[in-house]
């Protein structure tokens, strides 16, 4: 997975590319060369690549291959859908509506339109850093021109209300957008079922490789485009097409469908596993985010091991890849805004570490992990 003997704990930051989407991408790179924009055979061939690509995004999302456009990543089609839905509706209403724990990949684009004229309603989060539905409803009114709640926290793997949102957000006619870039390839993230309009798949988030992602735009919605130029992929993302990248992300699309199921259970067994284990080696753990397992990603461990800073745990276990927390700046530490967002204590945020495990993980990983963690934080207690 990664080389050598170590244990890494860090899908939901990058996940490793799926040996059969490496095979796609090398075959797109040795065969399909063509610019899909051409008439002649190498770029119908092209072309047909990118279409059955489309598809094998669309399947994933249970979609339509026409609502499927391809970006760099998750943050472009992050930002594609804020601004591109507000710009678009700014006459009929210059409000925005986000949770107080987004992506920056959404909070600044939301940011920018702030700059704009608009205003942002920012909803806050209860202490297990989920929204409540009523809340981010409540904050929806007849000026807003979009709204965008993930639908899974990168650091917690907190699951938002987005389906009760978003039937709330239609009865109004204000497009709704989430964030699956954690989420899609984990769980079931099926379009229908969450009743969105806007939905923003990350490729390196799901075994693709990076610099690749997808925006789901619901069939009639308003988008206004955000960078300009030839009129690829419907006018609303210009620029020929990375079809490396783009085959990749189909293959891993098709992969995530098929497994998605024995996806979740492993992950969720797994996870399960390395809690147990951790919170017999750790006196005094505290679980940052949802203790309800059904309520956040089945792979993600978010957990504030006491008096032992976050960065210095890290710095302690080259065996094992897992996150930080919070971020040291010139010297001094800087706890998580999403788990101060949630009313945590800052000391107590600053010895946070985020452990996200993978389809590869195992059993015996979990437990050597957390014997690992568990050492660490019991020598580097010792010396406060």
């Amino acid at each position: 997975m990664t080389g050598g003997d170590l244990i890494y704990l860090d899908h939901n930051a990058t996940t490793p590319v799926a040996p059969e989407v490496a095979r796609a991408v090398a075959a797109a790179v040795e065969t399909v060369w063509g610019n899909p924009s051409s008439e002649h055979p190498p770029g119908r061939a092209a072309r047909a690549a990118l279409e059955q690509a489309r598809g094998q995004v669309a399947g994933l999302l249970g979609c339509a291959p026409a609502e499927i456009v391809f970006t760099s990543g998750g943050t472009e089609a992050n930002n594609l859908a804020l601004l591109g839905a507000a710009r678009v509706r700014r006459e009929r209403g210059r409000r925005v509506v986000i949770s107080a724990v987004e992506h920056p990949a959404v909070e600044a684009p939301a940011a920018a339109l702030e700059r704009e004229g608009f205003t942002v309603t920012r909803v806050p989060v209860g202490a297990d850093g989920r929204v409540e539905a009523a809340a981010f409803m409540a904050a929806l009114t007849p000026d807003t021109a979009v709204a965008s709640l993930m639908h899974a926290n990168n650091e917690t793997g907190a699951l938002q209300p987005v389906a009760q949102v978003a039937a709330a957000a239609r009865r109004l006619g204000i497009p709704l957008h989430t964030d699956a870039a954690q989420s899609a390839g984990k769980i079931p993230v099926q379009v229908e079922a969450l009743g969105v309009d806007l939905l923003t798949v990350a490729g390196h988030k799901l075994y693709a490789p990076k610099g690749v992602g997808a925006l789901y735009v619901r069939a009639g919605t308003e988008l206004a485009p955000v960078l300009f130029g030839a009129p690829q992929e419907g006018g609303r993302r210009p620029g020929t097409e990375n079809l490396p990248g783009i085959a990749g992300l189909g293959v891993a699309c098709s992969l995530a469908a098929a497994e998605i199921t024995q996806r979740a259970r492993h992950a969720r067994e797994l996870t399960a596993r390395l809690w147990s284990a951790l919170a017999a080696a750790v006196p005094g753990l505290e679980l940052n985010g949802p203790a309800d397992p059904d309520r956040r990603l089945p792979n993600t461990l978010n957990v504030s091991v006491p008096r032992v800073p976050a960065p210095e745990l890290v710095a302690a276990l080259p065996g094992v890849a897992l996150s930080a927390g919070a971020a040291c700046h010139s010297g001094a530490t800087t706890p998580s805004a999403v788990l101060l967002a949630m009313g945590i204590d800052p000391q107590r945020a600053a010895c946070a570490v985020r452990m996200s495990t993978g389809r590869d993980s195992t059993p015996g990983q979990m437990d050597a992990a957390a014997a690992a963690i568990g050492e660490a934080a019991r020598r580097l207690g010792a010396r406060r």
